[in-house]
């Protein structure tokens, strides 16, 4: 236990002030007290004087005048480099000159603590941020209120082309739940969830080299994946891209979306249902050669054969490349795929809920009678089913204009990947499983400080990806460890100090490039 004396000298009339430790002496068994001279009293001012044995630490502790802050500044410091090095503050700068910091503390906020956004109040009291501030809850609801879309699209444009020049971007869209009666864009749709709730249907790209989203469309939950793709294309258009080359998955095919991805020559690869005739056609023409020798090829550890016909589409007769696979081991897994979607459309036919885009698999695979006294009668055409099991399970088809060696085509196509990857960070680390704002205004800028929080979680992960000594950490727990790393600063004129480094923060620093 320490504690302040203060002794007045007569000679020179100083009073020096001594720090007394009480310990307990061994030797002779009792407490003991050891003083240590720490200072001086200035004679005019009354202040404390240190004694310049003392470090500035040492010095401000033992100043009874000096108040201390602490705040944590480990998590600020990896998001300030992440944020830098991307860019993105000089770019939101641009865009929402007066606003720019109170989106990034946000942003900072979702990525380093996640949450409701009426919790980053406290969390400002403690971090250190962007706005260097404390942002209210008040505050907060009028930011997201007061933002633009003028303001997000220049952002999306300048990002665009910063980032995704010679990129392939993939697409997808995931639902985001939401209990509100009052937003006119919560509507009751095909939940990717499996949730009973009505929702919003969000719509992203995202590029595969740069593993970066790139942009975002919302719409409203009743709105089908097939029409979705319609609002991205004029998306692309207004903020005008070069050399794209958009992936999606075959829930996106559909003569209508490839006619306008040709018009406005956009390159493309997507995913093709192999249900439709003209796919069976061209699969027809392969199918005694598919498993030459000629075709094998190992791709990613899978055993595949493949073939590529150069394809005029439309019309126009437009120029694509239509990349056919068989993998024998898969067909087995197709089968049951397909006995699934069979029975899908008949819950379609049977409810009268009838899908636009599955017009010719009802045709095809369904004998539809209508009775005077049993009404409709649905029955499954087993011969055109067990047709297509025997012929054509196991294939996968590849549409594309960008792309002509299939092997390529392939494997960009199964990098689109990190679209899963960052939706599941959107709705699990960044509290967007549910949408809690009422109205479509706050909606907008809520989803906006959401995508900017994506994109600094997302350059995280590829920076863990990259880099081994971080292969064990996750995003959060690399956050997590930054946070014992605080700046303590001294009142007067002690300054500020930074706490002591660890091993594993040092390492980490180390692979950000961050020097104190």
């Amino acid at each position: 236990m320490a504690y302040r004396v203060n002794h007045y000298d007569k000679k020179s009339g100083i009073t020096y002030v001594y720090e007394a430790i009480s310990f307990w002496d061994k030797e002779k068994k009792r407490p003991a007290n050891k003083q240590v001279c720490i200072g001086k009293i200035d004679k005019d001012s009354g202040e404390f004087i240190p004694s310049k044995r003392l470090d500035d630490k040492q010095a401000a502790i033992r100043d009874p005048e000096v108040t201390v802050g602490v705040q944590i500044i480990g998590p600020a410091m990896i998001l300030d480099k992440i944020t830098q090095e991307l860019g993105i503050d000089k770019l939101l700068k641009k865009c929402a000159s007066e606003t720019f910091s109170h989106l990034l503390t946000m942003a900072y906020f979702l990525v380093a603590k996640g949450g409701a956004l009426s919790h980053c109040e406290t969390w400002c009291k403690g971090h250190a941020n962007p706005l260097n501030s404390i942002l209210t809850s008040q505050r907060i609801s009028e930011l997201l209120k007061k933002q633009t879309e003028d303001e997000r699209q220049t952002f999306f444009t300048k990002w665009c082309e910063k980032i995704s020049e010679n990129d392939y971007l993939c697409y997808d869209i995931t639902s985001i739940s939401s209990y509100s009666e009052l937003n006119e864009y919560v509507k009751y749709g095909y939940n990717r969830d499996g949730e009973k709730l009505p929702q919003i249907n969000l719509a992203m790209l995202f590029g595969q080299n740069s593993r970066l989203p790139v942009c975002y469309k919302r719409l409203p939950g009743s709105i089908p994946d097939v029409s979705a793709l319609k609002n991205l294309i004029k998306t692309l258009d207004y903020l005008n891209p070069s050399n794209l080359h958009i992936v999606m998955d075959r829930g996106f095919y559909s003569k209508t979306n490839i006619d306008e991805l040709l018009e406005y020559k956009h390159k493309f690869t997507i995913g093709v249902p192999i249900q439709r005739q003209w796919v069976e056609s061209i699969i027809d023409e392969f199918y005694e050669e598919i498993e030459m020798p000629d075709n094998y090829r190992k791709i990613d550890g899978d055993t595949l054969y493949v073939k590529t016909k150069l394809y005029s589409w439309g019309g126009n007769r437009k120029r694509t490349y239509v990349h056919v696979y068989y993998n024998s081991y898969a067909a087995s897994a197709a089968f049951d795929k397909f006995t699934e979607e069979l029975l899908t459309y008949k819950e379609e036919l049977e409810s009268g809920q009838l899908a636009k885009s599955h017009e010719e698999y009802y045709q095809r695979y369904f004998i539809i009678r209508e009775t005077p006294i049993r009404g409709c009668k649905i029955q499954y055409n087993n011969d055109a089913i067990q047709k297509h099991r025997n012929r054509y399970s196991g294939f996968f088809v590849l549409l594309s204009n960008g792309t002509k060696d299939s092997v390529e085509a392939l494997q960009i196509y199964r990098n689109k990947d990190v679209v899963e990857k960052s939706f599941n960070d959107l709705k699990n680390q960044l509290d967007m499983k549910r949408l809690r704002v009422q109205n479509s205004q706050t909606m907008d800028g809520r989803l906006f400080v959401q995508f900017l929080a994506l994109i600094l979680i997302s350059a995280i992960r590829e920076k863990i990806r990259s880099r081994k000594e971080l292969e064990n950490y996750t995003v959060r727990e690399l956050i997590e460890e930054m946070n014992t790393l605080t700046k303590i600063t001294y009142s007067g004129r002690y300054g500020s100090i930074i706490s002591e480094i660890t091993k594993k923060q040092r390492i980490i620093m180390e692979a950000f490039s961050i020097e104190l």
